[in-house]
């Protein structure tokens, strides 16, 4: 794998360049600020996102999308609502070419899950979803993380397992692009939900049962789409869902907190600079939910405190004083 173009220089975006730079594979990241991208090619380094991390020499940064006319690797790095124009705006590609999504989310327009929209842009491609438990700030330090490549087609899941595999990065193979997908997706609306919990000062028994609750939601809907169950407890799954809803890395969570405070979701934004992907997939995920039918609990409070200004402290009690119900029913 030679020609390999990383779109995105995000933390996440750099943080994969690491990666496979260490291992001294070429690798191209494509920036959309032509200022900034000069800057980390002549500076060797992302001040804005990893400050203090220096990239290989086998890295190169530009801002010209040009560079992805002959990738046989395309990896999207870009906030999951610009997927669909960030790969109309990119020129034509390879033919068969890998494309490789980690962004996490659901379309908010169309409700579509991130792969089915790159389909929809790219039917010639070979399409694959890197996710799992991965703080950007982790994996450019070569801290031990375990992620998984996903892709209907086998052998395109073991291309990506092999192209990214290594020392301190594990990567595992799987199918169920849905699972993933739901997992990734929506784990970071759960985390919205812990954050609002911790701003409001409750503690580890309300934490665990949010996490525990949260993660029967992700199934239900996941399942309700054609997701297997067992994804759910997996890597994409519980392991996504436990290191979002609690890590100070988390930019879910932590908007969840400062919500929590008393912080008001415009001002959280404006001051944190950077996208919250969970805030348009809260509403995303509501309404495919309530399409299909399907009971998210969680989901449904989180939207009515993040667009309908409804407290939170009332939205924990309408949590908590619902019907009654088995546990494991769904």
């Amino acid at each position: 794998m030679t020609d390999v173009v990383i779109v995105g220089a995000g933390s996440w975006g750099t943080a994969l360049a690491l990666q496979l730079g260490a291992r001294d594979i070429p690798v191209t990241l494509l920036a959309r600020n032509p200022e900034r991208a000069w800057f980390m090619e002549k500076t060797r380094e992302n001040p804005w996102y990893l400050p203090g991390i220096k990239l290989p020499g086998s890295v190169e940064v530009t801002a010209d999308p040009a560079v992805t006319e002959k990738a046989s690797a395309l990896v999207l790095a870009v906030p999951a609502q610009t997927v669909r124009k960030t790969l109309r705006e990119l020129p034509a590609g390879q033919p068969e070419r890998m494309l490789i999504n980690t962004a996490k989310g659901l379309e908010l327009d169309s409700l579509k899950r991130l792969t089915v929209v790159m389909e929809e842009e790219c039917p010639g491609d070979r399409i694959c979803v890197l996710s799992g438990p991965s703080h950007a700030e982790e994996v450019a330090r070569f801290l031990p993380t375990a992620v998984v490549a996903a892709s209907e087609d086998p052998d395109t899941a073991r291309q990506v397992q092999e192209l990214f595999m290594s020392d301190s990065l594990r990567v595992y193979s799987g199918g169920d692009l849905t699972g993933v997908e739901i997992g990734g997706a929506v784990k970071n609306v759960i985390a919205l939900a812990a954050g609002i919990n911790a701003g409001l000062g409750f503690g580890d028994n309300s934490s665990a049962a949010l996490v525990t609750r949260g993660l029967h939601e992700i199934s239900k809907l996941g399942q309700a789409l054609g997701a297997s169950r067992e994804t759910f407890g997996g890597l994409t799954g519980l392991g996504d869902l436990v290191v979002t809803c609690g890590s100070l890395h988390s930019r879910n969570r932590t908007c969840g907190y400062r919500l929590g405070r008393g912080e008001k979701l415009e001002d959280i934004l404006a001051d944190m600079g950077m996208v919250v992907e969970g805030v348009a997939t809260a509403r995303a995920a509501r309404r495919l939910a309530e399409s299909i039918p399907v009971d998210m609990p969680i989901t449904r409070e989180v939207c009515q405190v993040l667009f309908e200004d409804k407290s939170p402290r009332e939205s924990v009690l309408d949590l908590m004083t619902r019907d009654m119900k088995e546990e494991m029913r769904l």
